[in-house]
């Protein structure tokens, strides 16, 4: 290399150096400006598109349907259909509740002692005993000529208080205190009250019906689970009350009578279960 072109090869590198002096002091150089922008960055904070934006406060009645306020409580209404927010209970009523009403009381069943009440013709407290048998045979007439009234039961007889069938009663008319004297009197509607184990079956009359113990088929219809019907089945409860027609057939000048003394015709009264309830306390 000449002298010539040392000389310009210096003279161009200062020139250099020198242009980029003066860049530098002027902040014109591409470095100089990035780092300017990293400064400017540092002390002024992060750019205005990653700041965290600020917490808007929206009033109840600005806020969309169904959101909540940030920061707060949520207030909001289900959407029909929707399920309420667990929280949320459900609104209770000071209104006094009606109690439910005294169960009904469960009676018993099958033959047992009962006591007959028929207020519309003066019947109170008549003690009736159930017994198997048939109505008016010897052992029912033993027990009706104690003043008492008889109920049979078995194949030949009926069913106990309230229970499902005929719960046959007889007693006398006349003799041993005539205590069903005035059962023919008896009207349809008129009420009978059976209490058994601390139960009151009301049966209500609903037809008069009279049986001849004379006629097999007349007996039949007597003591038939469903009175009068021997062949149909019993669905209800029902009862038949008994008592003799002497004065009828002695007025007819029928004098026969079977081997207890019982006239041929019986008055029967014939009723249906109507109401069950409890016996009243201190009767």
């Amino acid at each position: 290399m000449t002298r010539s072109r040392r000389a310009h090869w210096a003279l161009a590198v200062l020139a250099t150096v020198v242009a980029t002096v003066v860049a530098v002091l002027a902040g014109r150089s591409p470095a100089g400006s990035a780092t300017a922008a990293g400064t400017a960055g540092t002390t002024s904070g992060p750019p205005a598109s990653v700041r965290a934006p600020a917490s808007p406060v929206t009033s109840p009645a600005s806020a969309a349907p169904g959101s909540a306020a940030p920061g707060s409580a949520a207030l909001t209404s289900a959407a029909p259909g929707s399920a309420a927010p667990a929280s949320a209970a459900a609104p209770t009523s000071g209104a006094p509740t009606t109690p439910p009403p005294p169960p009904s009381p469960t009676p018993a069943s099958g033959p047992r002692p009962a006591d007959l009440d028929i207020p519309s013709i003066g019947v109170r407290d008549l003690r009736v005993l159930p017994y198997k048998g048939t109505t008016d045979d010897r052992a029912g007439t033993r027990i009706q000529d104690r003043g008492l009234a008889a109920s049979p039961y078995g194949p030949r007889g009926g069913v106990g208080p309230g229970d499902v069938g005929n719960y046959l009663v007889t007693a006398h008319r006349l003799s041993a205190g005539g205590p069903l004297h005035d059962l023919p009197a008896l009207e349809v509607g008129a009420k009978v009250l059976v209490t058994a184990d601390g139960t009151v079956y009301e049966y209500t009359v609903t037809e008069t019906r009279t049986t001849s113990f004379r006629s097999t088929r007349s007996l039949a219809e007597q003591r038939a689970a469903v009175p009068g019907a021997p062949d149909r089945k019993p669905t209800r409860p029902m009862i038949t009350l008994s008592t003799c027609a002497t004065p009828e057939d002695n007025a007819a000048g029928n004098l026969w009578r079977d081997a207890q003394g019982n006239p041929e015709h019986r008055i029967d009264k014939i009723g249906v279960l109507t109401a069950v309830r409890a016996e009243p306390a201190g009767r």
